[in-house]
C-alpha cells in the first residue's frame, strides 16, 4: 500500500470508527478525498476484512436508530437504505430486526403528538394517514390504530 493509501486507510478507519457506516457512505467520502478508484477498491475490501464495514451491523443500526430517533415508520426506513445502496437482503433483516410493539408504540406516540385542527373528522383522519405515511407508516396499519383509538 502507498504512502497516499494508508494515509486514506487511516482516515477511513477514523471515519468508521466515529458510528456505523456503509460501504456507499465510505466511497463518497473517499472520492470527496480525492482518492482514485483503485485505492478505493483497496481501502474498502481491506475496511470490510477487518469489519470495520459491515452492511448487516450498519442496516439494523441504521432501522433501529431511525425509528427510535426520528420515529421512522418500516417504509421510510426501507427507501433510506435503497438510497444508500445497501443489499436488499440486509434490508429485509433490519426491518424484521424491529420489535413489533416498539414500532406500534412508535406510531402511537406520532399519531398522538399530532394535532390537526379539523371539525370534519373523515378530513382529520386523511390528514392523519397522509402525514403517518409520509413518516412512513404503512396506511393500513394507521387506519387499524385511529380506528383503535377513536
Amino acid at each position: 500500500m502507498s504512502p497516499q493509501q494508508s494515509f486514506l486507510y487511516e482516515k477511513a478507519k477514523s471515519f468508521c470508527d466515529y458510528q456505523e457506516r456503509c460501504i456507499y457512505e465510505v466511497k463518497s467520502k473517499l472520492l470527496q478525498w480525492r482518492a482514485s478508484e483503485d485505492s478505493i477498491e483497496k481501502i474498502i475490501q481491506q475496511l470490510e476484512s477487518e469489519d470495520y464495514i459491515n452492511e448487516e451491523r450498519y442496516a439494523i443500526a441504521f432501522a433501529n436508530g431511525k425509528l427510535r430517533n426520528n420515529k421512522w415508520g418500516k417504509n421510510k426506513i426501507f427507501y433510506a437504505l435503497t438510497k444508500k445502496h445497501v443489499p436488499e437482503i440486509y434490508i429485509q433483516m433490519a426491518l424484521n430486526e424491529i420489535d413489533e410493539k416498539e414500532y406500534i408504540d412508535t406510531l402511537k406516540s406520532v399519531i398522538s403528538s399530532k394535532n390537526i385542527n379539523e371539525p370534519d373528522e373523515y378530513k382529520r383522519k386523511a390528514k392523519m394517514v397522509n402525514f403517518c405515511k409520509q413518516k412512513g407508516f404503512q396506511a393500513s396499519l394507521v387506519f387499524k390504530i385511529l380506528n383503535e383509538e377513536l
